[in-house]
């Protein structure tokens, strides 16, 4: 091994070390646990009295946001009929329009004046927490009546004050917030799944 790949090496070992120590911290964080609990709830609450999900993001935390409207209405770990939820991030006709004639920073806040009902959830994800776009349709969401969950990260944000429920991940690194982002998301998915439809028949 050359001493260019032994480096290189060297430098993802050390990235999945840190993922790893990352995603222990998380497991081990009351806080973060509580919230993960709570946002179950509340989202499982919602589906059985027939309301939805609308989630939220920017950059990769979009992509997260329509990751996990594919986990709802597709399946994650066993067929079942399918759950509500929208991707806000996804329909460029709509992101373009609101952009080009309200500016980026209404782009979710006027999707959730329209499509968010009482009863309905918003999850709003972002690694900063100050997202000018979140923050408009956390406050959208709020007006509507909708329960409103944060994923952000640890560090101190206005988000947090938005949210009904903030999951905020052990980490101040961009990336390292995104994984657990996503785990946590799958979790709790995968509780909703089992508590909606029961264990998947052998």
């Amino acid at each position: 091994m050359t001493a260019v790949a032994g480096s290189r090496q060297d430098s993802i070992a050390e990235h999945l070390r840190r993922s790893c120590e990352t995603l222990d911290r998380a497991a081990s964080d009351p806080a973060m646990m509580e919230a993960m609990l709570r946002a179950t709830e509340a989202m499982a609450a919602a589906l059985r009295s027939g309301n939805k999900i609308l989630i939220a993001g920017n950059g990769g935390s979009a992509a997260d946001a329509q990751h996990i409207a594919g986990e709802f209405l597709s399946r994650l770990n066993f067929d079942r009929n399918p759950l509500p939820a929208i991707a806000l991030t996804a329909d460029t006709s709509v992101l373009t329009a609101i952009g080009n004639d309200y500016g980026f920073e209404q782009v979710f806040e006027r999707q959730v004046r329209g499509l968010a009902r009482k009863g309905d959830v918003l999850l709003a994800i972002s690694t900063s927490g100050r997202s000018p776009n979140i923050l408009a349709g956390l406050r959208a969401g709020r007006a509507a009546g909708a329960t409103t969950i944060g994923f952000t990260g640890i560090g101190d944000s206005p988000m947090v004050a938005l949210c009904d429920i903030a999951l905020r991940a052990p980490s101040d690194s961009t990336p390292l917030i995104q994984q657990i982002h996503i785990v946590a998301a799958h979790a709790i998915c995968g509780q909703i799944e089992q508590e909606l439809f029961g264990p998947p028949v052998p």
